[in-house]
């Protein structure tokens, strides 16, 4: 028999209805993992930035949400890695130099200065899914290959290293509001993830 799940989950679980993220274009699943994950992850700050790689770049597919406040803080493009796919990203690696996204729970970290500007460490919590970020500088920036006017001129978002690129303007915003303990959740519906990952059961 299933365990029946605590009411602090229940009740991080009804954020979904009341910000109506449906229509934000998340599903009810991906946000239901990622409140399992955060329970177990229990960050310092209570705040959860959700990457919904099931969508496509052209879409905004980053939400970042204050589970005390329960409000949707931001909700925009984010780019995957350049070896993960082109429109979806569609393959996955926790190795160095394979240039493609990271599934999984993040721990994010503080900030520097970086070749792309201000940009936040991301911390890997998942072992054999992402727990290389660091080595891999698989970190959150701003990049000018992620906005519309790239999507109008290619058909989709540029594509990183494997980091969640953010665009630049609100980069500083979204960066300032995550660093020194939020819980980043990159999610995939990627088979291997899904039956291995123990932060979703």
């Amino acid at each position: 028999m299933a365990k029946p799940r605590s009411t602090a989950y229940s009740s991080l679980l009804n954020i979904y209805q009341e910000l109506s993220l449906d229509n934000a274009g998340l599903s009810h699943s991906v946000f239901d993992y990622a409140i399992r994950g955060v329970q177990k992850v229990n960050p310092a700050k209570a705040i959860l930035a959700i990457v919904d790689l099931s969508q496509p770049s052209i879409n905004k597919r980053l939400y970042v949400i204050d589970l005390l406040k329960r409000k949707l803080l931001f909700r925009t493009y984010v780019a995957h890695g350049r070896n993960s796919g082109d429109l979806f990203a569609q393959k996955f690696s926790n190795e160095v130099s394979s240039l493609q996204s990271s599934l999984g729970f993040y721990q994010t970290l503080g900030t520097y200065q970086g070749k792309h500007g201000l940009s936040l460490k991301l911390k890997g919590l998942e072992n054999g899914f992402n727990t290389n970020a660091l080595d891999r500088a698989v970190v959150m920036h701003g990049a000018d290959y992620v906005s519309e006017d790239f999507i109008r001129k290619i058909g989709r978002l540029g594509r990183s290293f494997g980091c969640p690129a953010v665009p630049y303007g609100i980069h500083k915003d979204i960066i300032e509001t995550l660093k020194n303990g939020a819980c980043l959740f990159v999610f995939s519906p990627n088979q291997n993830y899904l039956k291995k990952s123990t932060f979703l059961l």
